[in-house]
């Protein structure tokens, strides 16, 4: 444990952000996977509003730093890609 006061400050306000972090990544993690068993289930509605939700749920994360915003566009792209594939 650290003795000076702003070292201790400086574990708290992380603790805090982790937390946050934490909460985020999950919310993403779980859109993501509503979207994958939407295309899995071929159901193309619920992949067009999933993949809305997906885009806006990985812009924010990125928006926040918890993820990348190279690895967001990334993402974003692959899963637009997925619903192309299964609307054709």
């Amino acid at each position: 444990m650290a003795n000076i006061k702003s070292a201790q400050k400086r574990i708290k306000v992380i603790e805090t952000k982790t937390l946050r972090n934490k909460m985020i990544k999950s919310a993403l993690k779980t859109v993501l996977k509503k979207f994958d068993t939407a295309v899995a289930n071929k159901a193309v509605e619920d992949a067009k509003v999933s993949y809305v939700e997906a885009s806006k749920a990985l812009d924010m994360a990125a928006s926040k730093g918890v993820i990348h915003k190279n690895m967001a566009s990334r993402k974003k792209s692959r899963l637009y890609a997925k619903l192309n594939a299964l609307s054709a």
